[in-house]
C-alpha cells in the first residue's frame, strides 16, 4: 500500500475511535459530563468599563478605529471563506468571526515592549498588529509575496518588526515561546510583557503548565490568554476538563493572578487585558486571563460538525445577542460618535480592502523552486553570524 494511503487509512481510523469514544453518548461519559457552573463574569453590556481609565481616554476617532479593525477582521476571514470555497486557498482555514473583540481589545492596549504570539486561529491578532491583508492573503495563497513566502499558509503569520511573533499549528506549541519571549524582555531589563493567546483546548497540555510553573517560579512578565469558545476542536469544555468553574482558576496551582472575562465587549475586554500588563510591567508577575467567546464557524472551516455539537439555535442567538461588531457600534451611534452612514463606509472600506488583497494574491508569484532552502533557520541565511548566546532575536 502507497505511504500515502497507508497514512490517511490510519488517520480515518484515529478519528473513528475518536468520535466513538468521544462522541457516542454512554453511561459512563453521561455521568462524567456533570458540568461545573462556569465562573463567568456579569454580562453587564457593551457599556460595562466604560469609565475605566484606559477607556475613558479614548478620542472619538481613536473608538471608530477600533470599530474598523474588527470590521477589517470580519470582513478578510469572510473573503478567505470564499477563496478557500474556490479552491484557491489550501491546506486548514481557521475563523476568527465573533471573536473580533479579544484580538481587537487586548492588543489595543500595547505598549511599545509588549509582544504576541498565538496559535492557528491567527488572522485577527495579525491584522490587529499592523500586518497588511495583501500579505496575509497571498500567504494563505502559498504566494511568494506573502508574509512568510508561501511557505506557512494561514495558521503561521508573522511579524517580529511589529512584536507579532505568529501562528502556531501545534496545540499549545507557542505557551513556551510566549514565555521565552516574557524571560528574554526581563533579562534585558525592558518594561514589557508578551500576551500568549490559546484556545480553550491547550490548556490541557502538559506544556502549558510547564509554562505556568517556570513563569510563576522566575516571576515572568506574561500574560496568557484563554480564547475559551466552548467547544475546543468540536468537544464542549463539560466533556473534555476537569476544572472548578472556569479554567483560568487552574492558575490558583500555580500562586498566579487570574481573571474571567466577557469577550464579547470590547471595553471590559481592554480594562482586564490593561490591569493584567500593568502587573507584568510595574510588578514583572504573570496573569492568566480568560475570554468568553464564541466562534460562528467550525473549529476550521472543514469542519463537518460544527452544528451537530452545537445548535443552530445556539449559533443564532450568539450572532444576535452578543456580536462583538454590533455591540460596540451600537454604542457609538448612540453617543453620536458616528452614524449609521459612517458605518456603512467603514464596512464598505472593508469589503474592498478585503477583494482587493485576494486580486492581489491571485496576481502575486508562486514562490520558486530555490527558495524552498531558505528561511528554514536563521543560521542558513546567516553564515558565520551564528552564536549560541541566545542572541538571535533578542540581539544588542
Amino acid at each position: 500500500m502507497p505511504f500515502a494511503q497507508l497514512v490517511a487509512k490510519n488517520i480515518i481510523c484515529a478519528q473513528t475511535v475518536f468520535h466513538y469514544i468521544f462522541d457516542k453518548p454512554n453511561v459512563k461519559t453521561e455521568q462524567s459530563a456533570q458540568a461545573v457552573e462556569p465562573i463567568m463574569p456579569e454580562d453587564n453590556g457593551p457599556r460595562a468599563f466604560e469609565k475605566a481609565a484606559v477607556n475613558a481616554s479614548l478620542s472619538n476617532e481613536e473608538k471608530v478605529d477600533l470599530l474598523r479593525t474588527m470590521y477589517r477582521i470580519r470582513r478578510f476571514e469572510e473573503r478567505s471563506i470564499r477563496a478557500y470555497q474556490q479552491g484557491m486557498i489550501g491546506g486548514f482555514l481557521h475563523l476568527y468571526i465573533g471573536e473580533e473583540s479579544v484580538a481587537t481589545g487586548s492588543m489595543s492596549v500595547r505598549g511599545a515592549n509588549d509582544h504576541f504570539i498565538t496559535a492557528y486561529r491567527d488572522h485577527g491578532h495579525a491584522l490587529v498588529a499592523g500586518m497588511g491583508m495583501n500579505e496575509c492573503m497571498a500567504e494563505m495563497y502559498g504566494k511568494a509575496t506573502g508574509c512568510s513566502r508561501g511557505k506557512g499558509g494561514s495558521m503561521h503569520f508573522f511579524a517580529p518588526d511589529k512584536n507579532y511573533w505568529g501562528g502556531h499549528g501545534i496545540v499549545g506549541g507557542q505557551t513556551p515561546l510566549g514565555l521565552g519571549l516574557a524571560y528574554g524582555l526581563k533579562y534585558k531589563g525592558l518594561k514589557g510583557a508578551a500576551v500568549c493567546y490559546m484556545g480553550d483546548g491547550a490548556v490541557n497540555q502538559g506544556v502549558f503548565h510547564e509554562s505556568l510553573n517556570l513563569a510563576a517560579l522566575w516571576k515572568l512578565p506574561v500574560v496568557y490568554v484563554i480564547e475559551n469558545n466552548g467547544y475546543s476542536m468540536g468537544t464542549s469544555q463539560c466533556r473534555s476538563s476537569a476544572h472548578p468553574g472556569c479554567l483560568a482558576k487552574r492558575a490558583e496551582g500555580y500562586d498566579m493572578a487570574w481573571d474571567v472575562v466577557n469577550g464579547h465587549h470590547l471595553y471590559e475586554v481592554r480594562a482586564k487585558t490593561a490591569e493584567a500588563l500593568e502587573r507584568a510591567h510595574e510588578r514583572c508577575e504573570p496573569t492568566v486571563l480568560e475570554f468568553f467567546t464564541y466562534r460562528y464557524r467550525g473549529h476550521s472551516i472543514a469542519d463537518a460538525n460544527a452544528e451537530k455539537y452545537r445548535t443552530k439555535d445556539e449559533i443564532l442567538n450568539y450572532q444576535e445577542t452578543k456580536d462583538p461588531i454590533r455591540g460596540f457600534e451600537g454604542l457609538l451611534v448612540e453617543d453620536g460618535v458616528l452614524s449609521a452612514e459612517g458605518v456603512k463606509e467603514i464596512d464598505v472600506a472593508a469589503r474592498r480592502e478585503a477583494a482587493d488583497a485576494a486580486d492581489y494574491a491571485l496576481a502575486s508569484p508562486w514562490p520558486s523552486e530555490a527558495s524552498i532552502t531558505e528561511d528554514v533557520y536563521w543560521s542558513v541565511d546567516n553564515p558565520g553570524k551564528h552564536s549560541n548566546e541566545g542572541r538571535i532575536f533578542f540581539n544588542d
